[in-house]
């Protein structure tokens, strides 16, 4: 945690620009997809973390979740 802020530490952001190469897309697409988990979406992954932003995040990773252009 820096400053009450949760950083993702693994996928580091560098294996997730590779997938989707648009900071902004990568940032709206996982606060997205983190907001589906903490609404009762099922999760993709079977990686067990307690943050929905991590889980998101490995889930576009392992190529679970794709975004929309």
């Amino acid at each position: 945690r820096i400053g009450g802020i949760e950083m993702i530490v693994k996928p580091s952001m560098t294996a997730l620009l590779k997938k989707i190469p648009n900071k902004y897309s990568l940032v709206v697409g996982t606060a997205k997809r983190a907001r589906q988990i903490s609404l009762g979406s099922p999760k993709l992954t079977d990686v067990k973390v307690e943050s929905d932003v991590t889980t998101a995040a490995i889930e576009i990773d392992e190529g679970k979740v794709t975004l929309k252009k």
